[in-house]
């Protein structure tokens, strides 16, 4: 892989190349990325999407969008660190080709900002409700009509797959979605293959699948044009990642490490003195003893450190990725950056607690299985009423039901596949507040 092409400004429907030397620096089409993303209808949906705990009143607590937010700003670093080291080891980028080191901070900093943007209501705990509702549920009937990979894509749904059909989905009137970059797309696409065969290898990037049957003609046209490998054969579809889809991959990794854990510490899931001794295995080079004692509630203490780590993950990713780059362009790095952190054994011991004090605490159980019974209903109802509708078939409640869908959702759709990825697009698009208002009044609990 090169730089050059990797860092492409093509956007769908462009007819000529995009040069970066004949960009205005005033509006710069990766910064134009960002703006796109964040007044979204789909990005501003996730202040009210679970980060850990789910239909949290509490202001302590991270929803989808803060995370996203935080990401992006790791993100940033990350791509501008990099950046720098990139543009030093090949000046031609910049002499010729008019990049900048803030050209990486950009792109990686928009893909951060999206990478939870596909996700459904409920944590991750939603993406295993639409998975069950068919390999376990109502849905298991359409297995029939299927291809086995569009069987895959719904059984397997994966919030990655649906991130890239929200930034480049089509609709009438609005070709390609919000129109991103392919670089940023490239940073984006985590999991560059599709959903069967599934974890071929051990590699990081089969760990799951990055695009739904649907969008598999774009998402190889963004690959080809920016030059990534191939790693499947046959009909199969699947390539290495992007470079820079591992700087968006650590930004995520090191803010719901920390971050969440904070959150825990905060909700009174991790005691203090825990957390206190965790975190300073992360700093304790770094830390400033008079500055830290003189801090006197738990919050400011926690905070202090909490930044102390970010900047120490940051700093020790920036320099896995510089030391491996050669590798990563041949398509030969397959791990998480993280994976070869100096600091691995402390991410996964507080990985370890947050997972048995936070990810499966009581309140976390509980309302999870709310939403598995809140998504469940949704989609049984609403893929019942659309599917009478393609078939004459409707009856007066299922016209109720529609009357439901926003209007951007009453397209009909050709075949069963795309109506079932359809709905299920729907459902994942609703908040968790949302989803249940939706729900109780589906089910007339809803008090007027």
């Amino acid at each position: 892989m090169h730089w050059e092409q990797l860092l492409s400004l093509k956007k769908l429907g462009d007819k000529g190349k995009r040069l970066r030397r004949e960009e205005r620096d005033t509006r710069l089409g990766f910064e134009v990325d960002y703006d796109r993303i964040i007044f979204s209808s789909a990005f501003r949906s996730l202040q009210d999407k679970t980060q850990v705990i789910p239909l949290s009143k509490t202001d302590f607590v991270h929803t989808r969008l803060t995370h996203s937010l935080e990401v992006s700003v790791v993100g940033r670093s990350l791509g501008r660190l990099v950046g720098k080291k990139i543009i030093e080891k090949y000046p031609y980028l910049s002499e010729v080709h008019g990049f900048h080191m803030n050209d990486f901070g950009a792109i990686v900093a928009a893909a951060s900002l999206a990478h939870d943007i596909g996700n459904p209501p409920f944590g991750h705990s939603g993406e295993k409700a639409i998975g069950e509702y068919f390999s376990i549920g109502n849905g298991r009937k359409f297995q029939e009509h299927l291809t086995p990979k569009e069987w895959q894509d719904l059984v397997d749904f994966e919030g990655n797959a649906n991130g890239f059909a929200v930034l480049t989905g089509s609709r009438p009137g609005i070709e390609g979605g919000l129109r991103i970059s392919y670089a940023t797309l490239g940073a984006f696409m985590k999991y560059p293959k599709e959903s069967l065969p599934k974890k071929p290898t051990q590699n990081i990037s089969d760990k799951k699948y990055g695009f739904f049957q649907s969008d598999k003609a774009f998402f190889k046209e963004v690959a080809d044009e920016l030059g990534l490998i191939p790693n499947k054969s046959g009909s199969d579809i699947g390539f290495e990642r992007h470079p820079l889809a591992f700087l968006v991959e650590a930004a995520d990794d090191i803010c719901y490490t920390i971050i969440d854990f904070e959150d825990g510490i905060n909700l009174g899931l991790v005691s203090e003195d825990y957390a206190l001794e965790y975190l300073i295995k992360l700093v304790k080079y770094n830390i400033d003893a008079a500055k830290y004692n003189a801090l006197t509630t738990k919050e400011d203490r926690i905070s202090y450190l909490r930044a102390l780590a970010i900047g120490s993950l940051i700093n020790d990713a920036v320099n896995v990725f510089v030391e491996n780059e050669e590798a990563i362009l041949d398509g030969a790095f397959h791990q998480a950056l993280t994976d070869k952190s100096k600091y691995k054994a402390q991410m996964d011991d507080i990985i370890s607690l947050s997972i048995k004090n936070i990810y499966q605490s009581r309140e976390v159980i509980e309302k999870e299985l709310v939403g598995y019974q809140i998504i469940q209903t949704l989609l049984d109802r609403f893929i019942t009423a659309f599917n009478n509708k393609a078939d004459n078939n409707c009856t007066n409640y299922d016209k109720l039901i529609l009357k439901m869908l926003p209007e951007k959702f009453l397209e009909e759709k050709e075949g069963l596949y795309a109506r079932l990825l359809h709905i299920c697009h729907f459902v994942s698009l609703l908040t968790d507040g949302n989803a249940l208002e939706l729900f109780e009044t589906i089910n007339g609990t809803k008090r007027v």
